[in-house]
């Protein structure tokens, strides 16, 4: 009974981090539609009046990057990762539910400890120094340079929200919608 208390308050904590991470990319994946239409204007303006800036084309390059590191728990939240199927798909649940589970703790978790471990204090040198790009009429970086260890957080969370899901599932076979 213990247990099953704990389970499920686990679980509610893991639908937490899983409505977090499908909010955030899913109000992230628009900065794809203002990268496109910055693109465009920018191509226009470059071909009709002959004026560019590298601004323009870093703008479009932090957009990018923000959507990439800011989806990337929302990707793995609604199962839309890439994962490579040629031993995956024909196994049955509960071996996939194994697979996935070591996969987190020993490849994902540790990847993305590592990228906050590096990627804060390379976020904050940025931050201090006010760090500007070398490109002539160039953005600051220290906005893109801090989405790394943001994306990674976001990531970490979602794994920990995933890892919870398939251990739950484990445990208790039952539980349908633990991993989904």
């Amino acid at each position: 009974m213990a247990s099953s208390r704990g389970l499920s308050a686990l679980l509610r904590f893991s639908r937490g981090i899983d409505a977090l991470s499908i909010r955030i990319g899913s109000a992230i994946a628009w900065l794809i539609v203002a990268a496109i239409l910055i693109s465009a204007i920018n191509a226009t303006v470059r071909k009709l009046f002959s004026i560019s800036s590298n601004a323009w084309l870093e703008v479009q390059w932090y957009l990018f990057g923000a959507t990439f590191l800011l989806s990337a728990a929302r990707v793995l939240a609604q199962d839309k990762h890439v994962r490579v199927d040629l031993i995956y798909a024909s196994r049955r649940k509960r071996t996939q539910l194994w697979i996935d589970l070591l996969g987190h703790l020993f490849f994902l978790l540790p990847m993305c400890v590592l990228m906050l471990y590096y990627g804060v204090p390379f976020a904050i040198k940025s931050i201090a120094s006010a760090e500007y790009s070398l490109n002539p009429g160039g953005l600051i970086l220290w906005p893109a340079k801090a989405l790394i260890p943001l994306g990674f957080l976001l990531l970490l969370a979602q794994a920990i929200s995933e890892i919870i899901k398939r251990v739950a599932r484990l445990v208790e076979p039952n539980l349908a919608d633990a991993t989904r």
